[in-house]
């Protein structure tokens, strides 16, 4: 998948992953992506309710050998 931005969360626990996204999507504008690599597993449950609560699309998820990757577009 392509993405515009990308955010290396590796080895930062809950909020540390979503607060991070949330600065660097600031710096997107509408309609980018950024790609989240997470190893923290609240991850799973933390970035699809971020997106929901914020209007961002959750548009894909992949489970890597490192952790969690997370495609998120811009509101």
């Amino acid at each position: 998948m392509t993405y515009d931005a990308d955010l290396d969360a590796k080895g930062l626990l809950c909020p540390l992953p979503v607060l991070k996204a949330r600065k660097r999507l600031q710096a997107l504008t509408s309609g980018q992506v950024l790609r989240v690599l997470a190893d923290d597993p609240a991850a799973i449950v933390d970035v699809p309710h971020f997106c929901a609560e914020s209007g961002h699309e959750l548009i894909g998820t992949d489970e890597v050998a490192s952790g969690q990757l997370y495609f998120i577009k811009k509101a």
